[in-house]
C-alpha cells in the first residue's frame, strides 16, 4: 500500500487523505484524539439487525469484523477520496451473542446473569478507500465479573442511567462500570470498542499517520 504524498499537518495526519471515523461512539472518537490521530466523524447507515440476521454461520469475532467493514464500506462509498475507519463489537455470553439491552430493567437482568460468571469482549475493526476494504481485524478480551450485590447493581444503575443502553453489556469500563469486574484478560481500548494498537500501525502503513 502506497503512503499518500503529502506535506505534514500539525497534528500529524497528512493533509490528503481525510481519514473519517465511521461511529457515533464517544468512547472510539475519544481513543482516537488522545493518540494525536486527525479525522472527521460520519455516521454510517448501516441495518446491523438485518447483518446479524444473514451472519448466523459467523462466531462473535467474525461478525465483528463483518458489522466494522459495513460501516466502513457504507461510508467510503459516498467518499471515495477518503479513508474510512468503520468498528464494531460485540460480546459472546454463555454460549450466545449479547446485544444492547433496551431498557435499564433488561440491564438489570443481563448483569445479574453475567455477575460472577466470564465472558468475552469482540473488538473488530475495518479501513477502507475507494469503496474496498484494504485491512480488516479483530481483538478478544476476557473479562470476568465478579460476585456483586443487588444493593450495588440497584445503585450503579440509578448512577449510570439510560446511559448504559448504548453498551453493548450495560457497563462502561472507563467509568463506574469498572467496579463490576474483579478480572480482565486483554486489552483495554478493546474493551473500548476498538483494537487501537492495530488500527494505528494499519494507518501509519498507509500512510496517514506519521511511521
Amino acid at each position: 500500500m502506497k503512503s499518500i504524498p503529502a506535506a505534514l499537518s500539525p497534528s500529524g495526519l497528512l493533509e490528503r487523505g481525510t481519514l473519517i471515523l465511521a461511529s457515533k461512539s464517544a468512547a472510539r472518537r475519544a481513543m482516537l484524539e488522545n493518540a494525536g490521530v486527525a479525522f472527521e466523524v460520519r455516521v454510517a447507515d448501516v441495518d446491523e439487525n438485518a447483518i446479524k440476521a444473514v451472519s448466523t454461520d459467523l462466531d462473535a469475532a467474525a461478525l465483528a469484523v463483518r458489522l466494522a467493514e459495513a460501516k466502513a464500506l457504507a461510508v467510503s462509498r459516498d467518499d471515495e477520496t477518503a479513508w474510512v475507519l468503520g468498528s464494531d463489537q460485540t460480546l459472546a455470553f454463555d454460549g450466545g451473542l449479547v446485544s444492547k439491552a433496551r431498557s435499564l430493567d433488561a440491564a438489570r437482568q443481563r448483569l445479574k446473569a453475567m455477575r460472577g460468571k466470564s465472558h468475552q469482549l469482540h473488538s473488530g475493526a475495518a479501513l477502507a478507500t475507494k469503496g474496498q476494504i484494504v485491512w480488516s481485524g479483530v481483538d478478544t478480551v476476557q473479562m470476568r465479573m465478579r460476585d456483586f450485590s443487588d444493593a450495588f447493581l440497584d445503585a450503579y444503575l440509578a448512577a449510570e442511567g439510560e446511559a448504559l443502553l448504548s453498551c453493548v453489556g450495560s457497563y462502561r469500563l472507563e467509568g463506574l462500570g469498572s467496579q463490576l469486574f474483579e478480572a480482565v484478560d486483554g486489552d483495554y481500548f478493546t474493551v473500548l470498542g476498538l483494537p487501537l494498537w492495530p488500527v494505528l500501525k494499519e494507518l501509519r502503513r498507509a500512510g496517514l499517520i506519521v511511521a
